[in-house]
């Protein structure tokens, strides 16, 4: 879980997270809710977590440390 100053910040967070999302073709779930974001990486296709997933976790968290 991400945790923001209010519900914009968490939105632009969301925002940001989508746009990598959709580059890369891999989509988490993404849960925004005031002040916090939780973004869940998991691969449907094979019912598990795929190293893409730790990949995009991490790119979730280069996102994050930037606010």
């Amino acid at each position: 879980m991400f945790k923001f100053k209010d519900f914009v910040q968490a939105g632009a967070f969301t925002n940001k997270i989508a746009e990598i999302a959709e580059q890369e073709g891999h989509h988490p779930a993404i849960l925004t809710e005031w002040g916090k974001v939780t973004v869940t990486w998991w691969t449907h296709k094979i019912k598990g977590l795929h190293r893409n997933d730790f990949i995009m976790a991490a790119k979730t968290d280069q996102v994050a440390s930037v606010k």
